[in-house]
């Protein structure tokens, strides 16, 4: 480490020391400080309360108490009953209290808690209609239903009383997650008002953990909505957060990283009002509770039913895809975009290339994580040309470096830069080089690396699947773990993560290194002050990954190992002797050319006329 070095850390330090005196807090600042922790505190116990609240309002026991001359009072006591819809792929609860969906339990998913993964459990989740009348409202949670007509897929709730009725009927497509259901009235024509038009919904859950990892999970959970005619849009999923919204909605999905229960208007929903609270407590084994309510169609009179549909099951693409098809109108649903599969430009790449191959690999029956490493190299094979050229471009820069050092030689003053930058881009030009040529391949590599990071995650078929000593390549693979969560790092240590860290600081010592070999004079010594913090990148990687799949880090360590591999094959394989000498016969065939000014080269020769013009200026003025 030379002096200029020593002295800028030296510096650096000294600013470091001296913001931090300067910026500390005062004895008042600290005083109000502690107030707004102990507000905080108090916020926070409000907040659990109010979803306490809400849930239990939602989720009465007992119907509230009414008058007597209420209509359907007779229907205001009564004893809850469940019944089950079911078929090969799904179980749904109903309750006659309500009449509505008490839990969902998916057939071949595995939950962590033992048994199948169930949604929507009474005790956490309710959905109610309330109508408006003249004199009064109905609730449907305020009332009793009677079966009627029940078969293994298919129920009408009845709340009745003689010449009254509403009826909410409940269908269960054979082998789909899709349910149908039709509200319908008799006899309550005059109960309405004439501009009565629609009825509301109301759905609270408060979303159960399903997979290991809380911070990862949490991160792929969101109230995600669709409007229509257009695309989906999701609320914040790692904070509070509430919009009211004035557009038409074709449905609202409360989704869990790998399942979704998503209520559907084939008649769209208005005036929607949705909101999404954290849980405050990570190991409390909830993520947050979603709020939704909004108006969907309903004719008074009866002739006209209010048309719902319920997705129940995995976000899984081909699945959801499938499902768009059961819809009860022409609308295209595009439940598929439930799986979040990144930017359009990531998401195009997924949609159309990742998937199709990711599908390929897993019709063979491998084990996910044999898939994963197929997968890893036919990408790194695809982008193999793009690697050898970026190789060579550094390479062709690194046998003419002899040449570059003697131009700085030859212009060792800070003024002579211009001319300096001119020649050396001159050099190039003559040997048919380009400063540029190693960037653009990394570039075209980029999107690939990043449009996996958005699928690895989402795809559920990796959900409990096992490799190695990763026990679910869906979670992190915690090889070692304590039992409380320390700052940065949390409570466990992953192994595919620090894999991944190790490679991606290879992968950055192998890049400096070419770089280095590449650069001369002001240029090298820059360089030095960077790659500290270029080996710092992979330290901060494995901050930030240690909560990811165990999926992912694999990936992304097999991808940082071919690198590896190839760099080795690439530099065993090139002699630079040889390379120079095809430089040198390139410049020979091409001397007689007539001379081109590329496009920098043609911007530095104006900076340096523009700069000559103005150093004569000064003088004349002298």
């Amino acid at each position: 480490m030379d002096k200029n070095t020593i002295t800028g850390f030296v510096l650096i330090t000294i600013v470091v020391v001296a913001f931090s005196w300067f910026s500390r807090p005062s004895e008042a600042e600290l005083r109000q400080r502690q107030e707004q922790d102990s507000i905080a505190a108090v916020m926070r116990e409000q907040a659990e309360k109010d979803i306490e609240e809400r849930l239990a309002a939602a989720t009465p026991e007992t119907p509230a108490p009414a008058d007597s001359a209420s209509i359907f009072f007779a229907r205001r006591e009564g004893q809850e009953q469940e019944i089950v819809l079911e078929n090969n792929v799904v179980k749904v609860v109903l309750s006659t209290l309500g009449g509505t969906v008490e839990s969902v339990e998916l057939k071949g998913y595995d939950s962590r808690y033992g048994g199948n993964v169930t949604l929507l459990t009474r005790k956490d989740a309710q959905m109610s209609f309330a109508l408006e009348g003249k004199q009064e409202n109905i609730i449907t949670s305020d009332y009793y239903f009677r079966p009627e007509a029940q078969t293994d897929s298919s129920v009408t709730m009845m709340l009745d009383q003689p010449g009254k009725y509403i009826a909410i009927a409940y269908t269960l497509h054979a082998d789909t997650y899709m349910m149908n259901i039709h509200i319908t009235t008799g006899g309550l024509s005059g109960f309405f008002s004439p501009s009565t038009k629609t009825m509301t919904v109301n759905w609270i859950d408060r979303i159960v953990q399903q997979e290991k990892g809380y911070d990862f999970e949490n991160r792929f959970s969101s109230l995600t909505y669709k409007k229509t005619d257009k695309g989906t849009k999701h609320l914040k999923e790692t904070s509070n957060d509430e919009k009211q919204l004035d557009m038409p909605l074709d449905w609202i999905a409360f989704k869990n990283q790998f399942f979704s229960a998503v209520l559907i208007a084939p008649d769209n929903f208005t005036d929607a009002h949705l909101t999404s609270i954290q849980e405050t407590e990570k190991k409390s084994g909830f993520l947050k509770t979603y709020e939704a309510e909004a108006k969907t169609a309903f004719d008074p009179s009866g002739s006209q039913p209010t048309r719902l549909q319920m997705y129940l099951g995995p976000n899984d693409f081909h699945k959801l895809k499938a499902h768009n098809k059961l819809t009860m109108t022409d609308k295209h649903l595009e439940l598929e975009e439930l799986v979040d599969l990144g930017w359009p430009l990531f998401r195009w790449i997924n949609r159309w290339f990742i998937i199709y191959l990711f599908d390929w690999l897993t019709a063979f029956g491998l084990p996910m994580g044999i898939v994963l490493a197929l997968l890893t190299i036919i990408v790194k094979t695809l982008v193999y040309p793009t690697t050898k050229k970026s190789f060579m471009s550094s390479a062709k820069m690194r046998v003419l470096k002899p040449q570059i050092d003697a131009l700085n030689k030859k212009y060792p003053k800070q003024e002579d830069a211009m001319k300096k930058q001119q020649e050396m881009m001159q050099i190039y030009s003559q040997y048919g080089v380009s400063p540029m040529g190693g960037c653009l391949p990394m570039l075209i590599q980029t999107p690939i690396w990043i449009a996996l990071f958005n699928f690895v995650p989402n795809a559920i078929e990796l959900r409990g699947q096992s490799f190695l000593w990763a026990n679910d390549l869906s979670a992190y693979d915690d090889v070692i773990r304590w039992g409380k969560d320390l700052w940065l790092i949390g409570d466990h240590l992953s192994l595919f993560c620090i894999l991944f860290s190790a490679t991606n600081l290879v992968n950055t010592w192998i890049s400096m290194r070419q770089q280095q070999n590449q650069l001369t004079g002001d240029q090298a010594q820059q360089m030095k002050m960077m790659q500290y913090m270029m080996y710092f990148m992979p330290l901060m990687f494995f901050f930030v990954f240690n909560n990811y799949s165990s999926g992912l880090c694999y990936y992304y360590f097999l991808s940082g190992l071919l690198n590896i591999i190839m760099m080795w094959y690439l530099r065993k394989t090139t002699d630079d002797r040889k390379l120079l000498a095809k430089l040198e016969a390139y410049r020979e065939q091409h001397k007689n050319d007539p001379k081109k000014t590329s496009g920098m080269a043609a911007r530095l020769e104006a900076l340096q006329k523009q700069a000559q013009m103005m150093e004569e200026q000064r003088r004349k003025q002298k």
